[in-house]
């Protein structure tokens, strides 16, 4: 197993030596220990050099989390042949109490509900080659609570439909951003500003909360093109190839896209599994909210049994890009998923107790930093170890600790060789997959 501290060397040039030694202590003790994830777990796990209040210390210190996850990622996980996205998503950590900073009641797809916690967005890099997400930026978002009661309107008259008298065209590119796509973009920029010298993005892909014309126009302000899914029912239309009426302003909008009776001359794909036919459709149509043409591909997926049907839209503004490539970036966005898993499986993203501002934020941030820091480790072993898992880092990891810990006690320290051999033999005990060749 490679040692920590050369892994970490690369952030001597962003930390302080002994922030850099108070990481190394917190990473190794968060490496090898079990249970939850708590300042008091880590200085039980951390050994010489990581006691309790050196633990609370580095907790309390201001770090540039951004800066750190970029530099781990640029030495140890990107490569120069990569297709690099930006992709985002929100993340609730459930917590109880009343003095957590930043605690309120946000709505959690996990339970359905709204629940009493903390709300985090995550922008990552995610890697087409390698299928995997890494974290770069993790901020707290807060909720937005109105200071009066919103006003309505009152209706001139009653019953009478169209616009109200006096209203002006509005241009759908010059948006007012609501304070969320506000945060978001400035979050975005932060990154891009951090990774601009070294690394180029395109795409942005982020769930269908960003399926409206206010998100698309955000992104297209950053220099990225959208990749989002709109409503399954979302009324797109043709673009308008009739003759000209002679007189007014030419027509931009022509057939209504019927969702069962999509032409096959738009048909790129089409297959059959398990009863289940898939069949793929590629367009370029307008949306009376959008701004601009979309790139849509439209999923249809019958049950050749009982004939039901289901479809789903995706779209882009980049109207040059493939079906294929469309649905396999927006299939990507899930990497992020396994990313808030294992930062709350493994790292402790649910487990902390702080509650003051800096400590919540370091904590948050230190869940998702382990997420690339293991995957750094991971990536050199499954050369010879293909299906080690983070159980199985964990577990080698905590029977060095087992294995150095008893060797102490001995009047001698035995020889290199059979140290290696008993850590191997301990850690048979809580792996999970076999090594090919064990290390």
């Amino acid at each position: 197993m490679p040692d920590i501290m050369l892994i970490l060397a690369c952030l001597s040039q962003c930390l302080d030596t002994t922030t850099l030694r108070h990481l190394s202590r917190v990473s190794e003790a968060m490496l090898s220990m079990t249970g939850r994830v708590t300042m008091r777990g880590i200085a039980r796990w951390a050994g010489k050099g990581g006691r309790y209040r050196t633990v609370q210390r580095f907790f309390t210190t201001s770090i540039s989390w951004a800066t750190l996850q970029w530099v781990l990622i640029r030495h140890h996980l990107l490569e120069p042949d990569d297709v690099i996205l930006m992709g985002g998503d929100d993340v609730v950590v459930t917590k109880s109490g009343k003095h957590t900073y930043g605690l309120d009641r946000f709505f959690s797809s996990l339970y359905g509900k709204v629940v009493p916690g903390l709300d985090f967005l995550s922008v990552s890099l995610i890697s087409v080659k390698r299928r995997t997400s890494y974290p770069v930026m993790m901020e707290p978002l807060e909720k937005q609570h109105p200071n009066t009661p919103q006003e309505v309107s009152p209706k001139t008259s009653p019953g009478k439909r169209g616009r109200p008298k006096g209203s002006k065209n509005q241009h759908r590119r010059d948006v007012e951003l609501s304070p969320y796509l506000r945060f978001v973009q400035e979050t975005i920029t932060r990154v891009l500003q951090l990774i601009s010298a070294h690394l180029q993005v395109m795409y942005f892909v982020f769930d269908g909360a960003f399926g409206h014309n206010d998100a698309l126009q955000m992104v297209r302000q950053l220099g990225l093109h959208l990749i989002s899914k709109l409503r399954y029912d979302a009324a797109l239309s043709f673009p308008y190839d009739g003759p000209y009426a002679g007189r007014g302003k030419r027509k931009k909008y022509g057939k209504k896209l019927d969702y069962r009776r999509i032409p096959e001359a738009y048909l790129k794909a089409s297959s059959v599994e398990k009863d289940i036919e898939t069949k793929i459709y590629q367009l370029n149509l307008w949306h009376k909210k959008f701004a601009d043409l979309l790139n849509i591909v439209v999923m249809v997926k019958t049950n050749l049994k009982t004939q039901a049907v289901a479809h789903v839209v995706l779209f882009s503004s980049d109207l040059d890009l493939s079906y294929e490539q469309l649905i396999d970036y927006y299939r990507l966005r899930f990497q992020l998923e396994f990313n808030f898993r294992d930062a709350k499986q493994y790292w402790g993203l649910e487990d902390f107790m702080t509650v003051k501002q800096t400590p919540v934020y370091n904590s948050a941030n230190l869940a998702m930093f382990m997420v690339n820091l293991s995957q750094a480790v991971i990536r050199p072993l499954r050369m010879v170890w293909p299906e080690l898992s983070v159980i199985d880092l964990k577990a080698w990891f905590r029977s060095q600790k087992y294995v150095v810990e008893t060797l102490k006690l001995l009047p001698e320290m035995p020889e290199a060789i059979f140290i290696e051999q008993a850590i191997a033999r301990m850690a048979e005990l809580g792996r999970v997959n076999h090594a090919v060749n064990p290390i």
